[in-house]
Protein backbone atom coordinates (compact mmCIF):
# COMPACT_ATOMS: atom_id res chain seq x y z
CA UNK A 1 0.00 0.00 0.00
CA UNK A 2 1.31 3.82 -0.89
CA UNK A 3 2.58 5.21 2.46
CA UNK A 4 1.71 8.60 1.56
CA UNK A 5 -1.57 7.61 1.33
CA UNK A 6 -3.16 8.45 4.62
CA UNK A 7 -6.54 7.03 4.42
CA UNK A 8 -6.79 4.17 6.59
CA UNK A 9 -9.15 2.97 9.72
CA UNK A 10 -12.58 3.55 10.91
CA UNK A 11 -14.39 6.11 8.56
CA UNK A 12 -18.01 6.46 8.59
CA UNK A 13 -20.15 6.94 5.99
CA UNK A 14 -22.04 9.84 7.06
CA UNK A 15 -26.14 10.28 7.05
CA UNK A 16 -27.35 13.71 6.14
CA UNK A 17 -29.98 15.65 8.43
CA UNK A 18 -32.33 17.73 7.08
CA UNK A 19 -34.07 20.66 7.97
CA UNK A 20 -37.47 21.78 8.41
CA UNK A 21 -37.82 22.22 4.41
CA UNK A 22 -36.35 18.82 3.46
CA UNK A 23 -32.70 20.87 2.64
CA UNK A 24 -29.12 19.61 3.67
CA UNK A 25 -28.54 21.23 7.36
CA UNK A 26 -25.57 21.93 7.24
CA UNK A 27 -24.69 22.35 10.95
CA UNK A 28 -26.23 19.32 12.28
CA UNK A 29 -23.83 17.62 9.50
CA UNK A 30 -20.87 19.22 11.22
CA UNK A 31 -21.97 18.26 14.95
CA UNK A 32 -22.67 14.49 13.85
CA UNK A 33 -19.55 14.64 12.20
CA UNK A 34 -17.09 16.08 14.99
CA UNK A 35 -19.54 14.28 17.80
CA UNK A 36 -18.44 10.77 15.72
CA UNK A 37 -14.90 11.74 15.89
CA UNK A 38 -14.49 12.26 19.27
CA UNK A 39 -15.98 8.75 19.61
CA UNK A 40 -12.87 7.46 18.06
CA UNK A 41 -13.93 7.95 14.36
CA UNK A 42 -10.80 8.39 12.08
CA UNK A 43 -12.80 10.51 9.46
CA UNK A 44 -16.44 11.06 7.51
CA UNK A 45 -17.53 10.42 3.88
CA UNK A 46 -20.06 12.49 3.31
CA UNK A 47 -22.68 12.09 0.28
CA UNK A 48 -22.28 8.13 -0.42
CA UNK A 49 -24.94 5.66 0.38
CA UNK A 50 -25.32 5.90 3.42
CA UNK A 51 -25.86 9.84 3.17
CA UNK A 52 -28.36 9.78 0.29
CA UNK A 53 -25.61 11.13 -1.60
CA UNK A 54 -27.21 10.49 -5.12
CA UNK A 55 -30.54 12.41 -3.84
CA UNK A 56 -28.74 15.74 -3.76
CA UNK A 57 -27.58 18.23 -6.67
CA UNK A 58 -24.24 19.29 -7.63
CA UNK A 59 -24.47 22.42 -5.51
CA UNK A 60 -26.16 20.81 -2.22
CA UNK A 61 -23.18 18.61 -1.83
CA UNK A 62 -20.89 21.26 -2.48
CA UNK A 63 -22.41 22.89 -0.02
CA UNK A 64 -22.56 20.14 2.46
CA UNK A 65 -18.63 19.58 1.90
CA UNK A 66 -18.34 23.33 3.16
CA UNK A 67 -20.48 22.78 5.95
CA UNK A 68 -18.38 19.99 7.47
CA UNK A 69 -14.98 22.30 7.05
CA UNK A 70 -16.31 25.59 8.05
CA UNK A 71 -17.80 23.71 11.39
CA UNK A 72 -14.65 22.65 12.30
CA UNK A 73 -14.08 19.09 10.49
CA UNK A 74 -10.24 18.72 9.73
CA UNK A 75 -10.47 18.47 5.60
CA UNK A 76 -8.34 15.87 5.55
CA UNK A 77 -10.28 13.74 7.68
CA UNK A 78 -13.23 14.17 4.75
CA UNK A 79 -13.07 10.98 2.15
CA UNK A 80 -15.77 13.26 -0.37
CA UNK A 81 -18.58 10.70 -2.11
CA UNK A 82 -18.48 12.65 -5.74
CA UNK A 83 -20.07 9.87 -7.89
CA UNK A 84 -22.64 10.88 -10.19
CA UNK A 85 -24.13 9.62 -13.47
CA UNK A 86 -22.77 12.56 -15.10
CA UNK A 87 -19.48 12.75 -16.16
CA UNK A 88 -19.18 16.46 -16.27
CA UNK A 89 -21.04 16.33 -12.80
CA UNK A 90 -18.54 14.11 -11.19
CA UNK A 91 -15.76 15.73 -12.41
CA UNK A 92 -17.22 19.26 -11.15
CA UNK A 93 -17.89 17.96 -7.18
CA UNK A 94 -14.61 15.81 -8.09
CA UNK A 95 -12.80 18.85 -8.46
CA UNK A 96 -14.11 21.16 -5.84
CA UNK A 97 -13.85 18.36 -3.22
CA UNK A 98 -9.75 18.03 -4.12
CA UNK A 99 -9.92 22.08 -4.30
CA UNK A 100 -11.32 21.64 -0.36
CA UNK A 101 -8.35 19.90 0.54
CA UNK A 102 -10.76 16.47 0.66
CA UNK A 103 -8.31 13.18 1.42
CA UNK A 104 -9.56 11.12 -1.38
CA UNK A 105 -12.95 11.64 -3.10
CA UNK A 106 -15.08 8.47 -3.65
CA UNK A 107 -16.33 7.95 -6.70
CA UNK A 108 -19.41 5.21 -7.95
CA UNK A 109 -19.11 4.27 -11.99
CA UNK A 110 -21.16 5.67 -13.90
CA UNK A 111 -24.80 4.12 -12.90
CA UNK A 112 -27.79 4.61 -15.22
CA UNK A 113 -26.62 2.55 -18.52
CA UNK A 114 -25.68 -1.18 -17.36
CA UNK A 115 -23.88 -3.71 -19.00
CA UNK A 116 -20.88 -1.34 -19.54
CA UNK A 117 -17.33 -3.04 -20.36
CA UNK A 118 -14.30 -2.36 -18.56
CA UNK A 119 -13.35 -0.29 -21.62
CA UNK A 120 -16.18 2.13 -21.58
CA UNK A 121 -15.78 2.41 -17.75
CA UNK A 122 -11.52 2.71 -18.10
CA UNK A 123 -12.29 5.61 -20.36
CA UNK A 124 -14.72 7.22 -17.97
CA UNK A 125 -12.17 7.35 -15.02
CA UNK A 126 -9.50 8.38 -17.44
CA UNK A 127 -11.46 11.02 -18.32
CA UNK A 128 -12.53 12.15 -14.78
CA UNK A 129 -8.59 11.78 -13.35
CA UNK A 130 -8.04 14.10 -16.82
CA UNK A 131 -10.72 16.61 -16.71
CA UNK A 132 -9.97 17.20 -12.37
CA UNK A 133 -6.13 18.05 -13.55
CA UNK A 134 -4.93 18.10 -10.23
CA UNK A 135 -2.12 15.63 -9.24
CA UNK A 136 -3.79 16.21 -5.51
CA UNK A 137 -6.62 13.90 -6.86
CA UNK A 138 -6.89 10.81 -4.65
CA UNK A 139 -9.47 8.43 -6.01
CA UNK A 140 -11.31 4.94 -4.30
CA UNK A 141 -13.20 3.18 -6.58
CA UNK A 142 -16.53 2.51 -4.90
CA UNK A 143 -17.82 -1.37 -5.79
CA UNK A 144 -21.66 -1.39 -4.88
CA UNK A 145 -23.35 -3.51 -7.52
CA UNK A 146 -25.86 -4.57 -5.59
CA UNK A 147 -26.97 -0.76 -5.56
CA UNK A 148 -25.13 0.80 -8.39
CA UNK A 149 -26.17 -1.81 -11.04
CA UNK A 150 -22.16 -1.66 -12.27
CA UNK A 151 -19.81 -3.81 -10.98
CA UNK A 152 -15.78 -3.18 -11.08
CA UNK A 153 -13.79 -6.03 -12.43
CA UNK A 154 -10.37 -6.81 -10.75
CA UNK A 155 -9.02 -6.96 -14.29
CA UNK A 156 -9.99 -3.27 -14.30
CA UNK A 157 -8.97 -2.41 -11.01
CA UNK A 158 -5.73 -3.79 -11.91
CA UNK A 159 -5.41 -1.68 -15.12
CA UNK A 160 -6.45 1.70 -13.64
CA UNK A 161 -4.04 1.42 -10.75
CA UNK A 162 -1.65 0.66 -12.82
CA UNK A 163 -2.24 3.53 -15.41
CA UNK A 164 -2.63 5.99 -12.54
CA UNK A 165 -0.13 5.27 -9.89
CA UNK A 166 -1.05 7.32 -6.90
CA UNK A 167 -4.66 8.87 -8.04
CA UNK A 168 -6.10 5.96 -8.11
CA UNK A 169 -5.31 5.11 -4.12
CA UNK A 170 -8.33 2.23 -3.24
CA UNK A 171 -11.36 0.66 -3.28
CA UNK A 172 -14.19 0.67 -1.42
CA UNK A 173 -15.61 -2.76 -1.47
CA UNK A 174 -19.76 -2.93 -0.50
CA UNK A 175 -20.45 -5.77 -1.97
CA UNK A 176 -20.18 -7.83 0.84
CA UNK A 177 -18.42 -10.51 -0.85
CA UNK A 178 -15.16 -11.71 0.69
CA UNK A 179 -14.36 -13.57 -2.01
CA UNK A 180 -14.44 -10.04 -4.07
CA UNK A 181 -12.32 -8.82 -1.27
CA UNK A 182 -9.74 -11.46 -1.06
CA UNK A 183 -9.18 -11.45 -4.48
CA UNK A 184 -8.55 -7.21 -4.65
CA UNK A 185 -6.01 -7.70 -2.01
CA UNK A 186 -3.84 -10.37 -3.79
CA UNK A 187 -3.92 -8.97 -6.92
CA UNK A 188 -3.73 -4.79 -6.48
CA UNK A 189 -1.68 -5.03 -2.97
CA UNK A 190 -0.45 -1.96 -3.41
CA UNK A 191 -4.19 -0.10 -3.00
CA UNK A 192 -6.04 0.68 -0.21
CA UNK A 193 -8.70 -2.11 0.09
CA UNK A 194 -11.55 -0.80 2.35
CA UNK A 195 -14.81 -2.76 3.27
CA UNK A 196 -18.27 -1.59 3.40
CA UNK A 197 -19.66 -5.04 5.46
CA UNK A 198 -18.54 -4.22 8.44
CA UNK A 199 -18.32 -8.36 9.90
CA UNK A 200 -15.94 -8.94 7.03
CA UNK A 201 -13.38 -5.96 8.59
CA UNK A 202 -11.50 -8.81 11.32
CA UNK A 203 -10.32 -10.84 7.97
CA UNK A 204 -9.62 -8.10 5.94
CA UNK A 205 -6.99 -6.07 8.54
CA UNK A 206 -5.17 -9.38 9.02
CA UNK A 207 -5.11 -9.51 5.40
CA UNK A 208 -3.44 -6.04 5.10
CA UNK A 209 -6.47 -4.23 4.61
CA UNK A 210 -6.79 -0.31 5.22
CA UNK A 211 -9.83 -0.36 7.18
CA UNK A 212 -13.75 0.50 6.49
CA UNK A 213 -16.12 3.21 5.78
CA UNK A 214 -19.38 2.01 6.73
CA UNK A 215 -22.58 3.37 8.00
CA UNK A 216 -23.02 1.32 10.99
CA UNK A 217 -20.53 3.80 12.59
CA UNK A 218 -23.28 6.13 12.76
CA UNK A 219 -25.36 5.06 15.04
CA UNK A 220 -22.99 1.83 17.15
CA UNK A 221 -19.69 3.07 16.35
CA UNK A 222 -17.61 1.22 19.45
CA UNK A 223 -19.10 -1.77 17.75
CA UNK A 224 -17.33 -1.22 14.91
CA UNK A 225 -13.87 -0.11 16.63
CA UNK A 226 -14.29 -4.01 18.23
CA UNK A 227 -13.72 -5.20 15.13
CA UNK A 228 -10.61 -2.70 14.57
CA UNK A 229 -9.28 -4.81 17.45
CA UNK A 230 -6.05 -7.35 17.08
CA UNK A 231 -7.95 -9.51 18.84
CA UNK A 232 -11.73 -8.68 17.82
CA UNK A 233 -14.05 -12.05 18.51
CA UNK A 234 -16.36 -13.79 17.26
CA UNK A 235 -18.83 -12.47 19.88
CA UNK A 236 -17.44 -8.81 18.42
CA UNK A 237 -18.31 -9.90 15.19
CA UNK A 238 -21.74 -11.57 16.19
CA UNK A 239 -22.55 -8.32 17.43
CA UNK A 240 -22.59 -6.57 14.56
CA UNK A 241 -24.35 -9.21 12.73
CA UNK A 242 -26.79 -9.51 14.92
CA UNK A 243 -27.00 -5.11 14.70
CA UNK A 244 -27.19 -5.24 10.84
CA UNK A 245 -30.08 -8.04 10.78
CA UNK A 246 -32.25 -5.95 13.00
CA UNK A 247 -31.58 -2.76 11.44
CA UNK A 248 -31.84 -4.01 7.53
CA UNK A 249 -35.49 -5.88 8.41
CA UNK A 250 -36.49 -1.97 7.65
CA UNK A 251 -35.49 -0.38 5.06
CA UNK A 252 -32.05 0.91 6.74
CA UNK A 253 -30.97 4.63 5.67
CA UNK A 254 -35.07 5.53 7.30
CA UNK A 255 -33.56 2.94 10.49
CA UNK A 256 -30.26 4.50 10.88
CA UNK A 257 -32.11 8.21 11.00
CA UNK A 258 -34.28 6.67 13.20
CA UNK A 259 -32.01 5.37 15.61
CA UNK A 260 -30.46 8.68 15.88
CA UNK A 261 -33.58 10.63 16.24
CA UNK A 262 -33.96 7.77 19.45
CA UNK A 263 -30.93 8.39 20.70
CA UNK A 264 -30.53 12.46 20.53
CA UNK A 265 -34.32 13.19 21.08
CA UNK A 266 -34.41 14.68 18.07
CA UNK A 267 -37.26 13.93 15.87
CA UNK A 268 -35.56 16.14 12.96
CA UNK A 269 -33.25 13.19 12.37
CA UNK A 270 -36.02 11.19 10.93
CA UNK A 271 -36.43 12.82 7.94
CA UNK A 272 -35.36 11.50 4.70
CA UNK A 273 -35.54 12.94 0.92
CA UNK A 274 -37.89 11.42 -1.28
CA UNK A 275 -38.02 8.96 -2.81
CA UNK A 276 -37.20 7.50 0.63
CA UNK A 277 -40.10 7.55 2.80
CA UNK A 278 -39.36 7.83 6.99
CA UNK A 279 -40.63 4.56 9.54
CA UNK A 280 -43.84 4.63 11.12
CA UNK A 281 -44.50 4.84 14.75
CA UNK A 282 -45.40 1.15 14.54
CA UNK A 283 -42.03 0.92 12.54
CA UNK A 284 -39.86 2.90 14.97
CA UNK A 285 -41.41 1.10 17.68
CA UNK A 286 -40.26 -2.36 16.57
CA UNK A 287 -37.25 -1.38 15.94
CA UNK A 288 -36.39 0.17 19.05
CA UNK A 289 -38.14 -3.29 20.96
CA UNK A 290 -35.60 -5.19 18.74
CA UNK A 291 -32.38 -3.60 19.89
CA UNK A 292 -33.45 -3.17 23.33
CA UNK A 293 -33.43 -6.86 23.45
CA UNK A 294 -30.59 -6.96 21.54
CA UNK A 295 -26.67 -7.40 22.39
CA UNK A 296 -26.31 -4.03 21.07
CA UNK A 297 -29.02 -1.87 22.85
CA UNK A 298 -29.09 1.53 22.66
Amino acid sequence: MDKAFAIRGLWCALLTPLDGQGNVDGARLARHARELMAQGIDGVAPFGTTGEGQSFSQREREAGLASLIEGGVAPQKIVAGTGAASLTETIALTRHAVQAGSAACLVLPPFFFKEISDDGLYAWYARLIEGVGDSRLRVLLYHIPQVSGIPFSIDLVARLARDFPGIVAGVKDSAGEWENTQRLLQRVPGLAIFVGHEPHLPRLLQAGGAGTICGVANVRPALVKALMQPKASEDDIARVVEFIEIAFRQPFLPAFKAIVAERTGDPGWLAVRAPLVPLDAGQRQTLQQALQRSAAPL
